[in-house]
């Protein structure tokens, strides 16, 4: 008999995905990949996350990094799911400099990166996560804020409310944990173990990526304290 084409995941992003600041265990993506690895009906993921990178480099390598991960022939990934958007809030420079990426062109190159990224596979979006702004700058340069975090997810959901698209909100799920800065590295931007840890918890219970990955039956019955 044939052998069954399991689902593959496309996870494109930043440092988050990459998993800098956990040495251990390689960041809340690597998790979800030895997670599913281990699994009957798990899926391929693949993490293509690039330090540094915000929505515009992201838009840039979408069609080569989906292109090429197909695995088999004429076949393509099966999902895309976009963690994004925490470089560009960054102002550079001073507290009130400007920032990497505007409010206005943010939102416009999300909605361009969604409809296109639709056109090859279904889509999912994480939110942002938290930072420690009384360590600012980081790099000596760079000014991260909570409000601005909270602005710029706020425009991520609203590009996937327009476009249908599901999407997992973070920062405010996290700043309700009253330790949540201790899941910060020492320079306030980047999750530590921890940090990436509270991530992967919550995105491995992700309604929509488990009907996405075929798992809700399967992790139905599966405690999750």
């Amino acid at each position: 008999m044939p052998l069954a084409i399991p689902r593959k995941l496309i996870v494109l992003g930043d440092s988050g995905v990459y998993g800098w600041g956990d040495p251990d265990e390689g960041g809340w993506c690597e998790r979800l990949r030895r997670h599913w690895m281990g699994l009957p009906e798990g899926p391929v993921l693949y993490p293509l996350g690039v330090r540094g990178d915000g929505l515009e480099r992201v838009a840039a390598r979408l069609a080569a990094e989906v292109g090429c991960r197909g695995e088999l022939r004429r076949q393509r990934p099966h999902g895309i799911l976009l963690a994004v958007g925490l470089n560009d809030t960054a102002r550079v420079g001073r507290p009130d400099g400007r920032p990497q990426l505007a409010e206005d062109a943010f939102l416009f190159g999300l909605q361009q990166l969604l409809r296109e990224a639709r056109t090859i596979a279904p889509v999912l979006v994480l939110g942002l996560t938290p930072v420690v702004e009384e360590v600012m700058p980081y790099a000596e340069v760079l000014w991260y804020g909570l409000q601005a975090v909270r602005r710029y997810e706020g425009l991520i959901e609203e590009a996937c409310l327009e476009a249908d698209v599901p999407f997992l909100p973070l920062v405010d799920q996290l700043l309700a944990d009253p330790v949540w800065p201790q899941w910060l590295s020492g320079d306030g931007l980047h999750l530590n173990g921890e940090g990436h840890r509270a991530v992967y918890e919550r995105v491995r219970r992700w309604p929509a990526l488990l009907e996405w990955a075929g798992l809700q039956p399967l992790l139905a019955a599966t405690p999750l304290a």
